[in-house]
């Protein structure tokens, strides 16, 4: 700003008020229409910054928000045009907004970035050297006569797209103020974009949440309800999942449905006295959806080979052979021990799969033994063969099936629960437990205790109880 010079006035005017003598009060008036003039650029500017801040806050479409951006980038820095270039995921540039008052300057500047964007996305996709490249390649565009002016968005401290300003005015003057209003503008622009990722990340956490809600519901669903009428015998299970769909699995097979269903009375109970049913325990390779959608399949395989009444070791065999095909495909591996109770001759029949050989309380001697047979897991080997054991049980006698998230339990100090302590806990809940429920709740307090309140396994635990009824 030019200097005015200030003309005092002769001291004898300064007391006649009336001398009849023009007062020169110019710089004044100067002065204060200046600072008027920066007091309404500074509310004009704020306002601006209020109508993008107002944006941000309430536009829930990223779109709206970004068609202001360029708008209100020329504005608060007095350029003829602003535009918007951001870098795409898939390794492409594109150019989201374009705003120029001038119909012809904004013809210039959107032939020029749409001439550097299409060759920037035929040659390469997004480097670190490419916003170096478009600036130069857009300067040499625009030619001498336009300024150009611009600034890195960044999110995580990656750049992931530019504010660009242009002018056609010579005596346009890029100053501080500029620049920090344009950096300013970038950054909000920086926070919609951030916003909108992190909205569309939470609604797709939202529906996979939903759907893992659905497929646990269908797993626990496809579990039984309740546990079948077996002469003789009383029972009870629980399946304990890590995570919401887990891979372990049980269920109680009735091997003769035509004969179940003539051994229904008139209100549709059971009586099953010589119904043989098989009691089937498995655990598959890994967890969550993948683990919960093999063990939904090994489920429907193993319920159709039993209608075909063969031995446990063959429909071991030809369950493996069966499925070998699709866990093959999905690098998974079930474990399962499959077993056959006959309430007419108390003999439990089985074959084992690799799975944790369930264990046998003896009520007679009061001791514990293994139940096993050879037999490879089920997808290793399309042409593995299963052994077939048998046991006769008798009055009293306990037989706990398990799955390897309890003998796999860690406490705080790294130690496993194995299956010495599971022996230890099962002898002990057979000699003080009354019935199948109470010995399957003092195993999981067992467990529960060893690992510790604050530490949550990363396991699923199933264990299924089944207790000879003692003669009356």
């Amino acid at each position: 700003m030019t200097a005015v010079p200030i003309h005092r006035q002769p001291p004898f005017a300064q007391n006649t008020p009336n001398c009849g003598l023009k007062t020169d009060t110019t710089p004044v008036f100067a002065l204060k229409e200046l600072v008027a003039s920066l007091y309404r650029e500074q509310n004009r500017i704020q306002n601006l910054l209020s109508s993008l801040g107002f944006a941000l806050r309430s536009f829930n479409n990223l779109n709206q928000f970004l068609e202001l951006t360029p708008l209100m980038t020329a504005r608060v820095t007095d350029a003829d045009a602003g535009a918007l270039i951001l870098y795409k995921a898939n390794g492409q540039v594109s150019l989201e907004q374009l705003h120029c008052q001038n119909h012809q300057i904004e013809l210039e500047i959107q032939e020029v970035l749409t001439r550097v964007i299409r060759q920037a996305n035929s040659n390469a996709s997004v480097t670190r050297t490419l916003a170096v490249s478009l600036d130069e390649q857009i300067r040499h565009g625009v030619g001498t006569k336009i300024r150009l002016y611009n600034t890195p968005i960044l999110i995580k401290n990656m750049e992931r797209g530019r504010l660009y300003v242009f002018s056609a005015n010579p005596q346009y003057i890029w100053t501080q103020t500029r620049r920090k209003l344009l950096q300013l503008v970038a950054d909000q622009t920086a926070v919609a974009i951030a916003n909108n990722e992190l909205t569309v990340e939470l609604r797709s956490k939202e529906r996979q949440d939903r759907e893992l809600e659905i497929a646990s519901e269908i797993q626990l669903r496809l579990l039984p309800r309740k546990y079948p009428n077996i002469h003789g015998v009383k029972l009870a299970a629980h399946c304990q999942t890590a995570n919401r769909v887990g891979g372990d699995y049980y269920d109680f097979i009735p091997t003769n449905y035509d004969q179940l269903l003539q051994d229904q009375d008139s209100k549709g109970q059971t009586s099953a006295h010589c119904v043989p049913w098989s009691i089937v325990i498995g655990d598959v390779m890994g967890k969550g959806v993948p683990a919960g959608l093999i063990m939904t399949m090994t489920r429907g395989m193993l319920r159709a080979e039993v209608l075909n009444r063969n031995s446990p070791g063959q429909i071991l065999q030809h369950l493996n052979r069966v499925m070998y095909a699709d866990l093959e495909n999905s690098h998974r591996f079930v474990t399962l021990f499959y077993s056959e109770y006959d309430p007419k001759t108390c003999v439990l029949s089985f074959s084992n799969a690799a799975h944790n050989p369930p264990l046998r309380w003896q009520f007679a001697t009061q001791e514990i033994e293994r139940l096993d047979t050879e037999g490879m897991l089920i997808g290793l080997d399309p042409t593995s063969e299963y052994g077939d054991g048998r046991v006769q049980l008798t009055p009293g006698d306990i037989v706990l099936y398990y799955t390897d998230g309890l003998t796999d339990a860690v406490n705080l100090k790294g130690e496993r629960f194995d299956e010495d302590n599971l022996i230890a806990a099962f002898q002990s809940a057979c000699h003080k437990c009354d019935s199948p429920q109470t010995i399957l709740n003092y195993l999981f307090e067992a467990v529960e205790q060893f690992i510790g309140i604050e530490n949550n396994n990363s396991d699923d635990m199933t264990l299924i109880v089944m207790q000879v009824k003692l003669l009356e």
